[in-house]
């Protein structure tokens, strides 16, 4: 899971993206923000047209944006985009939705922000509105923003739609209602189960699948576990005591091969099945590499 707003050329994207289908990940991901309020501002790529150059140059990891803001695109444009990408991967792109949640970068371009009521009503609606132009055949929807009544091509082969977030109950509801993967921020054990099984309840039969999306702060040896540890704390300004508490509490894998994989295993227990693993500094491959590396590890 990629953060490229941060920084990064499509080119450092591209390799990230071949290692990982190299070494046999399953899905390469990336956010969809055009803005960062940090100091020199980074270039921020655009999710789907990055995304549809990944598309042709991969074979076969799938391709995910986690997610696209509804208040950036109306849903046509997002369908048109979906479908067509997934046609050019050869049926692998995975297309996440989201209400949009950064005031500050709407400002900076001058985009339209409702309050969280409405954006969560459009969000709703949105869903509707793709499932219905994402099916065969001629597609009909009438809503309170959006209307559809239109032939939609390219034929998608298998656009799957995933939902998410960290609320409690409406977001695990609406995923497991209307979504195929239902992705949540990485939290205790404990609160992820209980979102996880509001999403069971509300899915009933459906299959959805569950994973999470976060970061990792390990190592492959307790050397290397506490250089990374140290860095980390430094550019947080924290003790790196402080910082592993931090994230030992919000559930993110830290430490040793051997330590790691008793989060993912709490995890796992909790009903997730897969692990997002977000990446922000996607010049640096080798530390991608090395991070994977001890999250397969069993020591």
């Amino acid at each position: 899971m990629t953060e490229p707003q941060l920084g990064g050329t499509y080119e450092q994207l591209l390799a990230l993206a071949r290692w990982s289908e190299e070494n046999g990940l399953y899905s390469f991901a990336r956010s969809d923000h055009y803005y960062w309020n940090g100091s020199p501002p980074a270039e921020a790529t655009d999710a789907f047209a990055t995304l549809a150059g990944l598309a042709r140059e991969t074979e076969r990891i799938r391709l995910a944006v986690l997610v696209t803001p509804l208040t950036f695109r109306h849903p046509a444009v997002i369908v048109k985009n979906a479908a067509t990408i997934d046609q050019m991967s050869g049926g692998r792109f995975d297309l996440g939705l989201g209400t949009g949640w950064m005031e500050e970068e709407h400002a900076a371009f001058g985009l339209p922000f409702p309050d969280w009521d409405e954006r969560y009503r459009r969000l709703e609606e949105a869903v509707d509105y793709v499932r219905a132009a994402l099916s065969p055949g001629h597609a009909r929807f009438e809503g309170e923003f959006y209307r559809l009544d239109a032939e939609v091509k390219p034929t998608p082969t298998d656009v799957r739609l995933i939902l998410g977030g960290r609320g409690a109950k409406r977001t695990p509801r609406l995923a497991g209602e209307k979504a195929d993967e239902y992705n949540t921020l990485l939290d205790a054990p404990d609160e992820i189960r209980s979102r996880v099984e509001v999403m069971r309840r509300a899915a009933g039969d459906r299959r959805v699948t569950v994973t999470v999306m976060g970061t990792a702060v390990v190592g492959r040896t307790d050397a290397e576990y506490a250089e990374r540890l140290a860095a980390e704390a430094a550019s947080r300004g924290v003790s790196p005591e402080e910082l592993e508490e931090r994230l030992v509490d919000r559930g993110v894998p830290v430490g040793t091969p051997s330590r790691a994989a008793e989060t993912l295993a709490a995890w796992e227990e909790a009903g997730v099945e897969r692990y997002y693993v977000q990446w922000f500094d996607i010049s640096d491959l080798d530390g991608f590499a090395r991070t994977i590396e001890a999250l397969r590890a069993r020591d």
